[in-house]
């Protein structure tokens, strides 16, 4: 049993490897939730797989970040909230069947509140400035 579900996360994490990969050329699909999917598949599967995700140059930091409960950087939800709209509102003109434009409508209002309502990545800066701001200083003796 462990070996078929072993197998299912492999299956599962390298489909939605392979999505998002397509997803960074193909405007309608998103790359971030799959990929990050893809390391938690990998995560349940294969600590080797896992760790070459998390370690990837390109989107390792991202999903480290993410799982770390960091959050994730505010370029990057508007990025993908435009995204999404823009993909969303581009094929709503080409769909036919007004059942998928209100599905394509309500998921794309559902992954807008999820990405809004996730932890919100502060930059570096800030955070220096917040501890510095925070920091007592030290009574000077005389």
């Amino acid at each position: 049993m462990r070996k078929i579900r072993r197998l299912w996360f492999l299956t599962m994490g390298t489909l939605s490897l392979l999505s998002g990969l397509i997803g960074i050329i193909v405007p309608i699909l998103p790359t971030t939730p799959f990929i990050i999917l893809a390391a938690f598949c990998f995560g349940k599967a294969s600590p080797r797989l896992h760790h070459w995700l998390i370690t990837n140059r390109y989107f390792g930091r991202y999903i480290a970040d993410y799982q770390q409960g960091k959050g994730v950087p505010v370029k990057i939800k508007i990025g993908a909230v435009c995204l999404v709209w823009t993909s969303v509102v581009f094929s709503l003109f080409f769909i036919p069947l007004s059942a998928i434009k209100v599905m394509m409508i309500g998921i794309a209002i559902f992954v807008t509140i999820f990405i809004f309502t996730s932890p919100l990545l502060k930059e570096k800066q800030d955070v220096y400035q917040e501890s510095a701001a925070n920091q007592v200083p030290a009574k000077i003796s005389k």
